[in-house]
């Protein structure tokens, strides 16, 4: 399999005026019809790339005049322009076309209100959008992001695999801070080039293939517990193979090997690996250029690797902790109280620690650091009254738990890892077996965004103990992460 670093583009969202539309100008002779007089460069950010409100409660404190009426006169002849004197912008209508013959969505996105925008949109062909997104219909325009977030959850798509195409600084202003990256074509006032910002002078010659290149590098990774190398399940080896195929993931972090797992699925997908022990392993499509850690490594621990992307490198890591004694079962059969919790983690909290040196002492001051693992515990994140030590060294080493950061609403998206076969305690008592998130995704931030984390189990999986058929292979709910490469913050 060849690398295939940049994220995919989902969907291109283009601004109106003066991005397809040459309306800008139409804009500007408007306002200076309504103002009385000319309007210099001092007058460009309460002009450009502005709702006609904004720009109706602007000219009231210079004119005395109720803001009511100059937005009803703004209306009007913004509305008699642009019946007359609609015109595209140069490769506008080519580029608009060439996305829709490669099936890429586009979506409008303007701060002009309803009414103008559907006089545009027919004149341009309401077959071309997918999606419109004008002033009436978000609480708060540009700049704020609400216009670009509302047209990516009316498409389904995430903000950073989209390339939003603008013309003026609000614009930009919008489109960055919900997380597009940006082709600014400027219209009528300068826009500098910026990280995660392309400006190009005009649309003529803009392709798919373009802006697809806009889009910041990514990376896949998971978490994933083998559960005795998956040897409890029939055709173990092929079913972790179209799991791992399927997800369309670049690294995974294992545990419980079985020895050779890691070996065996990187030899099948063509991809590069580390073994650690014969617990312990790493699968990568990227190359590996270094292998971190203990060589001795136990049972229990932590390994690593450096890989490279897209000319980066970026450490990732695997650790099993301890399974003994399991908190949640301390606390919903024994009912220990918190404290009594927290002293029990010893053992996990010490593994935890000599991970977290063996990452400090391999990482660079820029690195990113990228933290897999089946830790046997929950985090301090989801249990309001237990600050689970282990994740806590972990955030105050410097690292974040991608899931929570994509979902920080524990009751309202749990993410339980353990078990998607044990509905009921093993013992036999009919006890339910307490549901809880203890496989995780943690990364330090460096050069790392996450845009997307959930958990994996896919296909049929009984309960235990008739799991030979699964198509499920392990006991746990895989970890699956996805990163954009960025600037370091």
């Amino acid at each position: 399999m060849t690398p295939h670093p940049r994220l995919p583009l989902q969907a291109v969202l283009f601004d109106m005026d003066g991005t397809l539309v040459d309306t800008e100008r139409l804009w500007w002779e408007a306002v200076e019809r309504v103002a009385g007089r000319a309007l210099s460069a001092a007058d460009e950010p309460h002009v450009l790339g502005r709702p006609v409100e904004y720009t109706a409660h602007w000219l009231a404190e210079d004119t005395g005049i109720p803001a009511a009426d100059l937005a009803e006169a703004l209306h009007h002849e913004f509305a008699d322009r642009v019946r007359t004197g609609i015109v595209p912008r140069p490769g506008a209508l080519a580029l608009l076309d060439a996305l829709a013959r490669e099936g890429v969505p586009t979506a409008l996105v303007t701060a002009s209100p309803r009414a103008v925008a559907d006089t545009v949109i027919e004149a341009l062909g309401t077959h071309r959008f997918s999606v419109t997104v004008t002033a009436d219909d978000t609480d708060r325009t540009k700049p704020a992001p609400d216009p670009y977030l509302a047209a990516c959850r009316a498409l389904g798509v995430t903000p950073a695999r989209c390339v939003a195409v603008e013309d003026t600084r609000t614009g930009v202003t919008s489109a960055e801070a919900a997380g597009c990256a940006v082709l600014a074509v400027p219209s009528l006032a300068p826009i500098e080039a910026a990280p995660g910002r392309t400006v190009l002078d005009s649309l003529e010659g803009v392709t798919p293939r373009r802006l697809r290149a806009l889009l910041p590098y990514g990376l896949r990774v998971m978490s994933w517990n083998l559960w005795y190398g998956g040897t409890k399940v029939r055709d173990h080896r092929a079913k972790q193979l179209k799991i791992i195929t399927e997800s369309d993931v670049d690294v995974v972090g294992l545990q419980e090997t079985y020895g050779t797992a890691a070996e065996e699925l990187a030899d099948a997908l063509g991809w590069h690996h580390h073994r650690a022990g014969e617990n312990l392993g790493i699968i990568s499509r990227h190359p590996i250029t270094a292998r971190l850690g203990d060589p001795g490594v136990g049972f229990y621990g932590a390994a690593g690797v450096r890989i490279e992307v897209a000319g980066r490198e970026v450490d990732v890591w695997t650790a099993h902790l301890h399974y003994t004694p399991y908190g949640p079962y301390e606390a919903a059969f024994d009912k220990l109280p918190a404290a009594e919790l927290i002293a029990h983690e010893e053992v996990r909290l010490a593994q935890m620690r000599e991970a977290l040196q063996w990452i400090a002492q391999s990482a660079g001051d820029g690195t990113p650091v990228v933290l897999t693992g089946d830790f046997n515990t929950p985090s301090h994140l989801d249990w309001p009254d237990v600050a689970w030590p282990v994740t806590r060294a972990a955030e105050e080493a410097g690292l974040r738990d991608s899931y929570r950061e994509i979902h920080p609403d524990p009751a309202a998206d749990p993410g339980h890892t353990w078990s998607p076969i044990h509905p009921e305690h093993e013992d036999g008592s009919g006890r339910p077996e307490p549901q809880d998130r203890i496989d995780y995704v943690l990364h330090n931030g460096r050069g790392l965004k996450a845009l997307d984390a959930r958990t994996v189990v896919s296909g049929a999986a009984r309960d235990w103990p008739d799991v030979a058929d699964n198509d499920w292979p392990s006991d746990h709910a895989a970890v699956l992460t996805t990163f954009a490469l960025v600037d370091r913050e």
